[in-house]
């Protein structure tokens, strides 16, 4: 499983989408600094969540996800909706 999960930090205006095998390890990562284009943002929430089954289903996601268009989504159905943590299943 794949997933594309979005950050948003705690600290400053900043949203961050990626893409991994394991949220929990990816996550912890980023809360501990060891990615350089997040560390300066630390420390974050983990506000969405999608599984996806293959690697190019869930990159395809992340990359509309860092769009513009993808960005809009993200503020209308996540940041105004509360910002909870939300797993979706595969293809939406």
């Amino acid at each position: 499983m794949y997933y594309v999960y979005v950050l948003q930090s705690l600290k400053r205006n900043y949203i961050y989408v990626g893409l991994t095998n394991h949220v929990d390890r990816r996550f912890a990562e980023h809360q501990r600094g060891k990615q350089r284009v997040t560390a300066p943002y630390r420390p974050f929430l983990l506000i969405h969540v999608e599984q996806y089954q293959t690697r190019p289903a869930a990159r395809t996601r992340e990359k509309y996800l860092k769009s513009g268009c993808g960005k809009e989504w993200i503020k209308k159905n996540i940041l105004c909706a509360g910002g909870e943590m939300v797993y979706l299943p595969a293809g939406r």
